[in-house]
Formats: structure tokens, C-alpha cells, sequence
């Protein structure tokens, strides 16, 4: 399917790329509890603290450059958005309040982290203490900017559904121009999973924001691009998004 964007705006291009990274992602996330309330997970800090615990032990793997852990403060009922509500049975629902991204300095050791016992025992933590797991060894397929992980901030994991995966790979470029344009967004990694064919998702895009939630939320719900343009696109070129917002644990 050949991407031809509705409602076009003159504001709105493709978002200027700049050469992905060489390194290797593995993204871990899981569903640990049922939110009180759409926006406010549960998430258990003794479970944080004992997962930080294990990723502080696979950090010293010489391959492994850094880990993130990450707790959802944002899970919105995304089983209202475009494609996701028509495609609620057949598609896993994104409802991770935990989330760990293990960055390597290469894709070719990707094999080599998640062959060590460290990186086992952590895999095995989560799935023991958690309703669901989603494991995804990826690369960056596109990006712009890079994202600071080094100080906190609120992190954008979306979690993409698509018919078809060249097209919101190409429809990507414009979405992510329009958060470049509206909520000044400067940094966007889009990963694909190494193996589609173990994947629940077509991509995972990653970014960071300034702010706290409710400004983030004040800013662009109001927007009416955000409902003419950026879902409305993905409406039409059948991709389904599912973000969640983190801050690190």
C-alpha cells in the first residue's frame, strides 16, 4: 500500500533522517499490575527495585553498553485508537507499566546478551512476577536526533500494529514530523524486531520529551491536527499506534 496522506498541511513533510545506529536493542516490556485509573499504574517499587537489582549485574556484560528501566506513568485506553479498536481481538493490547531497553554496541551481539544466565535471570524475573512479557530484539531502521536517556524525562515507547509494514514505515517519517513541528520534539529512534515472525508489534518507536505528563497531555489533545492529521493517517493507511508514556524507574 502506497502512503498518500489526508488532510496534507504545508506545516507537515517528512521528518529529516539522519543514518540509523549501529547499535543492538533488546526491549523487554511487561504488564505487572491493572492501573487504578487509566493514567496511574500500580506498579510494585519492591518489583522495581530487585529489576533494577538484575539489570545493574547484566550492565557489566562487556557487550552491553547501557540499560534503561523504565515505569509507565501514562497508559492511555488505547484500545479506542484508529485500527487497534477494529482489530482489538487479533492484535496483544500494549499495557506495559514496566519497561527495560538493553542497547548493545553492536546488532551482531545480540545472541551473545541474551545467551548469558544475567540476561536469563532477568527475562525470568519478569515472567514470573508479571500477567505478560514482550521480548523484542531489534535494530533502528530510522531515526533523527538521539535520545538522552542519561537524565530523566518522559519516554515515549509507542507500540505500532500495521496491515502492512512497508507502509508505516513510510507513513512513520510523517508522523514523526508532525511531533517535531507541534510538541518540538528533536529525537526519534524507530526499532524493528530482528525476528517480525516473533514480534506482537511491526515497530517500537522511541523518544523523550521535556515536561511532565499533564503538559505533555495539555499540549497536544487539544490540537486539532492531532485528530485530522496524525490519526487520521493512521486510520487510513490501516496502523494501528499504542503509546505509553514512562519516566525511568
Amino acid at each position: 500500500m502506497n502512503v498518500s496522506i489526508v488532510n496534507a498541511d504545508s506545516k507537515y513533510s517528512r521528518v529529516p533522517l539522519e543514518e540509523p545506529t549501529s547499535r543492538g536493542y533488546i526491549h523487554i516490556a511487561a504488564q505487572t499490575c491493572e492501573p487504578s485509573f487509566p493514567f496511574r499504574p500500580n506498579t510494585d517499587p519492591r518489583l522495581l527495585a530487585e529489576l533494577k537489582d538484575l539489570v545493574e549485574h547484566l550492565e557489566q556484560v562487556d557487550c552491553v553498553d547501557t540499560i534503561h528501566t523504565f515505569r509507565a506513568v501514562g497508559l492511555p485506553p488505547v484500545s479506542r485508537l484508529p485500527y487497534v479498536k477494529d482489530h482489538a481481538g487479533s492484535i496483544r493490547i500494549a499495557r506495559f507499566d514496566v519497561a527495560v531497553l538493553i542497547e548493545m554496541k553492536n546488532k551482531e551481539s545480540l545472541a551473545e546478551v541474551q545467551g548469558t544466565p544475567l540476561y536469563e535471570a532477568l527475562v525470568e524475573y519478569l515472567r514470573t512476577h508479571s500477567k505478560s512479557v514482550h521480548v523484542m530484539p531489534a535494530m533502528n531502521m530510522k531515526r533523527f536526533g538521539e535520545v538522552n536517556s542519561t537524565q530523566d524525562g518522559l519516554f515515549l515507547f509507542n507500540y505500532f500494529v500495521a496491515e502492512d509494514a512497508a507502509t508505516l514505515m513510510e507513513l512513520w517519517d510523517y508522523m514523526a514530523d508532525w511531533y517535531r513541528v507541534e510538541m518540538d520534539l528533536d529525537n526519534s529512534l524507530l526499532l524493528v524486531p530482528t525476528n517480525p515472525e516473533a514480534s506482537d508489534y511491526v515497530a517500537l518507536n522511541y523518544a523523550r520529551f521535556e515536561g511532565s505528563l499533564p503538559s505533555f497531555l495539555a499540549k497536544q489533545m487539544p490540537k486539532r491536527s492531532f485528530r485530522n492529521y496524525l490519526l487520521a493517517n493512521l486510520d487510513t493507511h490501516h496502523v494501528g499506534a499504542m503509546p505509553i508514556l514512562y519516566r525511568l524507574a
